[in-house]
């Protein structure tokens, strides 16, 4: 998979993992490379939406309204 950013003009490789489980069951894991996450300004905890366009464009979009509720848990975890 090549990650592309048309804007910066940056390109990542990533390699996509999977667990299978013991009841048949798997899991994909895409990682994104820490420059990649900085750059988008990424963090731990966000959530962010996949949108498959095509079977070659997959696209992530930030959810509405993640960045203020992640900062208010925290506030409310340190009292």
């Amino acid at each position: 998979m090549l990650l592309l950013c048309q804007e910066a003009s940056m390109a990542y490789r990533s390699t996509v993992q999977v667990i299978e489980r013991a009841n048949d069951t798997r899991q994909y894991y895409l990682i994104c490379p820490a420059p990649l996450a900085r750059a988008l300004e990424i963090e731990k905890g966000e959530s962010i939406d996949w949108v498959v366009e095509d079977k070659y464009t997959l696209v992530l979009k930030r959810t509405a309204g993640g960045g203020a509720s992640r900062r208010l848990r925290r506030s409310r975890h340190g009292q």
